[in-house]
């Protein structure tokens, strides 16, 4: 017998995915758990394995091709190759899965009764925006409050498009994309982009169709842009000492498996600023009115990749050596330039490093990587004539570029946190021994 395999709900709020590579034809034998092929969303390249065994009887999807959760990827005959009664077997399960997709996805198709009527739960009152008095919770599924609340969207000021003005997750896009344009929060009108002129008049043209995760990453620094007011703090560091334990230990991190890099010395002067100014390790809730302070350290490593810029997190920096934190980080960023990195290893950052050293680069202004509230940049160390005790020496300098959110950071506590990076850097037997 013949079934659909679609693509099933992927979670963290991905709702469609590019086609990256089809991994099977018709007429293949495959197994339950094989992949099939590899999907392209706007945060990982992810494969997507068949659910049961059987024979391809046809592929619906082809390289380059957008498909959204549920759409049919491939047909699959179960009974050839599969006992009858096991094959038999396989469609009940199927029904029940069906039948118990995500409550959160239903509430987003299912037309809901009038809101007066039948509320939408509420999770949290963090979630719950203030309301006039006499009306009730905000008409929107959890999913829906969720990703409002990833972007810091206020749920009262969207216009709900649904059933009984239930508001929509495209409801808190076209809100998003309302703001940016520049159009009014409050008149739900959007100013349209001028449009662009017909460039072939003036030469020869092509055009690219942008991949997801472009896509993804102009959207998430829109946000960012828009969102929260930057300052950037520049200030350097004499890391000539680094660089010489660098260079003392770098055979020793070698065979233990990892890179000693300038990229591990600085996550951990990270966290010692991190600890002493731990507001530069939080986020901004606006809709409660807090600051939510984290007593953990995951820290976001920008990776350029082929795909284009993406952040995975290492997760618990303060608790692991130089040892350690080389390995991991070398390995994560080999399997994030391949596509392989999980959904999860892309999220749960609370403070960003980003390194434009190895490339070139005096200075420059990162973006904050939104919701955090601070990111860190490093340029290109170079040589340079410093006066040390009354004496010209070379040393190697380190630019390094501070962004932060300024409802969160005054620029009094940018300068010291800089200035504690900066003493941690230029001496690193004392910051790596605690002192």
């Amino acid at each position: 017998m013949a079934t659909e395999f679609k693509l099933p709900d992927l979670g963290e709020g991905v709702t469609s995915g590019e086609v990256a590579r089809v991994l099977v034809a018709q007429g293949d034998p495959i197994k339950k758990e094989q992949a099939i092929l590899e999907l392209e969303t706007d945060k990982a390249l992810i494969e997507v394995p068949s659910d049961k065994d059987g024979t391809v009887v046809s592929v619906n999807v082809k390289e380059g091709d957008t498909v959204p959760v549920g759409a049919v990827l491939i047909t699959i005959d179960e009974t050839v190759g599969a006992p009858a009664a096991e094959a038999g077997k396989e469609e009940p399960e199927e029904e029940q899965v069906k039948e118990e997709e995500p409550e959160e996805e239903q509430a987003e198709e299912t037309p809901e009764k009038p809101a007066a009527e039948k509320p939408a739960p509420v999770r949290t009152p963090v979630q719950a925006p203030p309301q006039a008095e006499g009306q009730g919770p905000v008409p929107a599924a959890p999913a829906t409050r969720r990703f409002a609340r990833e972007l810091g969207v206020d749920l009262s000021q969207v216009t709900g498009t649904g059933a009984g003005g239930r508001i929509t997750r495209e409801d808190v896009k076209a809100f998003t994309q309302n703001v940016l344009s520049g159009a009014p929060a409050s008149s739900g009108l959007a100013i349209p982009a001028p449009a662009l002129p017909d460039f072939s008049r003036w030469g020869e043209v092509e055009r690219q169709p942008l991949r997801q995760i472009r896509k993804k990453i102009a959207e998430n620094l829109s946000i960012a842009w828009n969102q929260i007011p930057h300052v950037t703090q520049f200030d350097q560091a004499d890391v000539s000492d680094l660089e010489a334990f660098r260079q003392r230990h770098k055979a020793t991190t070698e065979t233990r498996g990892g890179k000693l890099t300038p990229t591990v010395l600085i996550l951990k002067a990270v966290i010692t600023a991190l600890k002493a100014f731990p507001q530069f390790n939080s986020s901004l809730d606006t809709a409660a009115g807090e600051l939510v302070l984290k007593n953990y350290y995951n820290i976001g490593i920008a990776v350029d990749s082929d795909r284009g810029l993406l952040v995975p997190v290492i997760r618990n920096v303060d608790r692991k050596d130089i040892f350690e934190l080389a390995a991991e980080l070398s390995e994560l960023a080999d399997r994030t330039r391949q596509g392989k990195a999980s959904l999860e290893e892309l999220q749960g950052g609370t403070f960003t490093v980003t390194n434009l050293g190895s490339i070139s680069g005096t200075a420059f202004t990162p973006i904050v990587n939104f919701p955090e509230v601070s990111i860190l940049g490093i340029a290109q160390s170079r040589q340079e004539a410093v006066v040390r005790n009354g004496r010209i020496e070379p040393r190697l300098i380190m630019p390094i570029c501070l962004s932060y959110d300024h409802r969160v950071i005054d620029g009094a506590d940018g300068a010291r946190f800089t200035k504690h990076l900066v003493t941690s850097l230029e001496n690193p037997e004392q910051m790596l021994l605690g002192g």
